[in-house]
């Protein structure tokens, strides 16, 4: 894919994606004692679509539904049970677990998505991404090292949430691996407005609308910035791909569990009360960073893809 050379640019914009998407599962488990999973996915699917659905109308270039004909139908059902599977699946589980815990797990999906080229489309898997994964199974298994008790006592909360976040990964790989398909006929954001429109539609029979009422001013604040959050981080994505190589946006993206443990420790401060304090030692600090290392490594290893890929904590 070209890009226009300024690294500048890109660094700048996959930072504030990394910033964005690191910040968002705070805002989220902040709102889910007021929200339910299915409503608050509903309100962040509806405004996206109606932002993302804006811009193309802006643009001409609001996607026809006759460029999903044939057996693209069924690629596109995958992706939208992928994509919703992924934002319900991925609060499910926020709800017993920290928003650091589930931003790390979260990081399984990438991997996922290699696995799945590497089976459906057989594509090369290099020595540095399997290394990289090995890293980044190191860096989780360090960082559960002081709650393995509760990782392994199955139905516990923590044990529920885990394995829930990580079938939230897997799901997103699903919808991945078919939005690569779909790529063919439609670009991404395309295929993105058209998703967010099926999701509202699909979970509206879960959806309480009303839960909205009473909500704090501070919560209302929570509840927009959640909404917006997606076309934000994804537009600013989007663009550092324009500047520079999908590898090392992807590289710089694998920061965001380290934002997210140093949002939770500002948010403690600033916000007591608020923000669950995380529950990590020296180990689980090192832990991370293997997974960022590991993630960085295996997104470094992967040859250039047409189009882009959402992360899957949208």
């Amino acid at each position: 894919m070209y890009t226009t050379g300024r690294w500048k640019l890109g660094l700048s914009f996959a930072l504030l994606t990394a910033v964005m998407w690191g910040v968002l599962p705070i805002a989220l488990k902040a709102l889910l004692d007021r929200i339910d999973p299915y409503t608050l996915t509903w309100y962040r699917f509806l405004a996206a679509g109606a932002l993302l659905g804006g811009f193309l109308i802006h643009r001409g270039r609001l996607p026809s539904l006759r460029a999903l004909g044939g057996r693209r139908w069924g690629l596109f059902s995958v992706a939208v049970v992928g994509l919703t599977g992924n934002y319900l699946l991925y609060l499910l589980g926020l709800r017993y677990v920290t928003p650091a815990t589930s931003q790390m797990v979260i990081q399984l999906a990438p991997v996922f998505l290699l696995l799945g080229g590497l089976i459906f489309f057989r594509e090369s898997f290099r020595p540095s991404q399997w290394f990289g994964l090995l890293v980044l199974v190191a860096g989780l298994a360090l960082f559960f090292n002081n709650r393995l008790d509760e990782l392994l006592a199955a139905g516990g909360r923590y044990h529920v949430g885990v394995a829930i976040t990580v079938v939230a990964a897997l799901v997103w790989a699903a919808f991945a691996l078919a939005q690569k398909q779909l790529l063919r006929s439609l670009d991404s954001a395309q295929i993105l407005v058209l998703i967010y429109a099926a999701a509202v539609v699909f979970i509206l029979p879960l959806v309480e609308l009303g839960q909205v009422r009473g909500l704090s001013s501070l919560e209302w604040g929570l509840l927009l910035f959640c909404c917006v959050n997606t076309v934000i981080a994804y537009g600013a994505f989007a663009e550092a791909l324009v500047h520079w190589e999908a590898s090392r946006v992807s590289s710089v993206l694998a920061i965001t569990p380290l934002i997210t443990l140093l949002s939770i420790a500002l948010g403690v401060r600033w916000f007591p009360g608020l923000v669950e304090p995380e529950r990590i030692n020296m180990l689980s600090v090192a832990g991370a960073c293997l997974v960022v290392i590991g993630s960085a490594t295996a997104a470094l290893g992967r040859r250039r893809r047409n189009g882009a890929i959402p992360a899957p904590l949208e």
